[in-house]
Formats: structure tokens, sequence, C-alpha cells
């Protein structure tokens, strides 16, 4: 079977670095997915191959990081069995469950980030959540980007299921914004907040080393539970906060938060308002879901601190970064998005994300230097002389 291939002459981290800069975003394709396929010879064709479902989904990530078909080369075409939603359905889970898998895969392997789990003191027996994070985000004093999803079927690394499935994994996967956070930042952390239930029955049978494929099809006799520490979103993001992010080094953190995860972020700001005053210098909503009226019960302090550290990028038609005006939303700064669709705003609005993260850690690091007493000869002999 064909594959694209690269010169070994290739640097691909150069590419990637090239492609992650390119401000006005018009070179879009991932060219680390070069780098992925030649070093590290991942491809989510080969957790496809072998299982029950090779034949019915022959699909892998080309090149360019779109989803094809590996005969036809056409996009993913949900109607593979004639009159049978349902049975389509399940193989649209199979994929997205594969897919997530894969993605997995590329956060440890190719961006080289570390998966925690938790809760911290689970048993050996207890199903855990986890989420990812750099090798030195709680040590280093350097700050740290928090990526926060949407809510939805799709779990950690992904922006959403349909998007990466439609778009591919430079517009539905949150790898663009990762590599930028390392590149610009130093530190990040992928939370995992879709992460919330085990299926008891699922989990035997993995304990049990049972067939992978058979654990992946399964969808009879869902015995469903919450995990300790990691219920909801906003209980992941919270645990997170309290036993990781606010005991870091870092001075400096800032939330990049899409959807829902806005509220999540709203609540976290609530339940831990003087931590996250503190140490949060900024925050980017994307298509936001939170309620500042609703949420924060007219607490005049976090309104006034949301209006002052944030700000929100929502699908819009005017152009990227222009002004978008709400008569209904007591809200901080809003901008467009750069595009309509819902899906593909994180991507549209992933330069103009950072420029605005590395404006307002550059203005708060700034302003905290300029406050901080300088000491001279003439103070130090001044003290001297009041003694």
């Amino acid at each position: 079977m064909s594959r694209n291939k690269i010169s070994s002459s290739e640097n691909p981290l150069k590419q990637l670095n090239h492609t992650l800069t390119n401000v006005e975003g018009t070179e879009t394709t991932l060219t680390f997915v070069k780098w992925l396929k030649t070093e590290h010879e991942l491809s989510l064709w080969k957790l496809v191959e072998g299982s029950e479902y090779q034949e019915q989904l022959k699909y892998d990530f080309n090149i360019k990081g779109e989803l094809r078909h590996l005969d036809t080369n056409e996009s993913f075409v949900f109607n593979y069995y004639k009159n049978s939603r349902e049975k389509n359905h399940e193989r649209y889970q199979v994929l997205g469950h594969l897919i997530t898998q894969y993605v997995y895969e590329l956060l440890e392997r190719v961006c080289t980030l570390q998966k925690v789990y938790i809760p911290t003191d689970a048993t050996e027996d207890e199903p855990r959540s986890f989420f990812f994070m750099s090798e030195k985000a709680l040590t280093s004093s350097s700050s740290i980007i928090v990526l926060l999803q949407d809510r939805g079927v799709f779990h950690a690394g992904q922006w959403g299921q349909k998007t990466t499935i439609r778009e591919g994994l430079n517009h539905g996967t949150q790898i663009p914004f990762i590599k930028m956070a390392l590149q610009s930042h130093g530190g990040v952390i992928v939370l995992n907040p879709n992460d919330n239930l085990v299926d008891l029955k699922m989990e035997r049978e993995r304990r049990s080393f049972s067939a992978r494929e058979e654990s992946l099809t399964s969808t009879q006799s869902c015995q469903w539970i919450p995990k300790r520490c990691s219920s909801s979103p906003e209980e992941h993001t919270m645990y997170v906060w309290d036993h990781f992010i606010s005991k870091s080094a870092a001075k400096h953190v800032a939330f990049i938060a899409h959807g829902y995860g806005g509220l999540v972020f709203v609540d976290l700001l609530v339940q831990r308002k003087c931590e996250v005053m503190n140490k949060v210098y900024s925050v980017a909503f994307i298509d936001s879901l939170h309620n500042i009226q609703h949420q924060t019960g007219s607490d005049p302090q976090i309104q006034e601190w949301i209006l002052k550290h944030c700000r929100e990028w929502v699908s819009n038609s005017k152009p990227l970064d222009k002004a978008v005006g709400s008569l209904l939303k007591v809200n901080c700064p809003t901008v467009s998005a750069g595009t309509e669709k819902y899906g593909l705003a994180p991507s549209y609005c992933l330069h103009a994300v950072f420029k605005y993260l590395k404006s307002t850690l550059k203005a708060k690091t700034t302003t905290a230097f300029t406050r901080s007493p300088i000491a001279t000869r003439g103070s130090t002999s001044k003290k001297r002389d009041n003694k």
C-alpha cells in the first residue's frame, strides 16, 4: 500500500517551527505528521489493523494530517452499512475511540508529554483518570499554559472529535497549541475533563487481557460508574488545580478554554478565588459557555478580574480579532475567531491567542519588575545611617 514519504535530509522540527510561527496562519499543514510517520512509525491504521473493523475502517491520517481512505483517498463516509444507522453509529464510535488512543500516543511520543494518573492516592484496582503535562511543568519557574477542552465524547488532546475526522489533526487536535506553548512558554498541561466514567465490564475485560477489539466494540450491558475525583469536568479540573497547578513553581499560569471549558474555568475561579487570581495571569476563551452573572453571583471582584485578565474569541463572520459586541452578555473583551464554524474556531485563532498571551505575560512581568525595589549604594548607605 503506497504511503507518502519524505526525504531523510528534511528537518521536520525546523519545518514544524516554520509552520507554527507563520503568523498569518496560511500554511496550516502539520509537518509534525511527517516526523511522526518516519521517526516514530505511528499511525491510526496500526490501531485498526488486526481488529474486527479492519475492512470497515480502512482509514489513516495522510501527510497533511487529513483522515483519508487507504484505497480511495476519500474522506470519511459515515454510511458504510445500508439502512442501518445503528451499525454505522457503532462503527463511528469505534473510529472515535481509536482516534482517541492515537492522539494519546501523539501526546506522549511526539509532544513528549507525560501521562499523570489521578487521584494520586488511588488503589491498584481502582479506575483512574489522567491528564498530560510537559516534563518540567511543575518544577520550572517559567509560565504554564493549561488547555481546557469543550464537553463531549472526545478526550485529552482534541478540541473536537467531529472536527478531527472531517478537518484533520491540524484543526481538531490540540497539538499545534501544545507545540506553540512549549516553544513560547516552557510548560503545558493538557486536562482530560471528559474522562469521567468507567464501564466496569470493559475494565474487567481489560484487566483479564481479553481481546482489544472486543472491549472496543462492546456496547451491551454497560455498567458505568463515575471515576473518583474526576466524575465531572469541574471536579477533574479542580483536582488537577489543587494537587498540581497551584503547587507548581510557575509564577504565571494561563488557560485556553474552549466551549464548556470556559464555564469550568469560571467555576474554578469562583471556588478558588484568591489562588486563581494570584497565579493566573490571563485566560483565552474560545466560544465559551460561561455566564459571568449567573456563575459569579454578581461578585464585583471576580467580574473586574475577568474583564481585566480575559479575552474571548467567538465564531463570527468578521475578520480575525475584530471586536464583536454583545448586549446580552456581560463579558470580557470579545473578538472574532475569524470563522463562523464552531469546530474550526480554535485552529483559526491559534496565533491570535498566543499573541495575546505573550503580550499579557510581558505586561505583567514588566509591571512586576518596575514595582520591585532595586538596591543601590545610596539606598544601602541611607539604611545604615538610619540605624
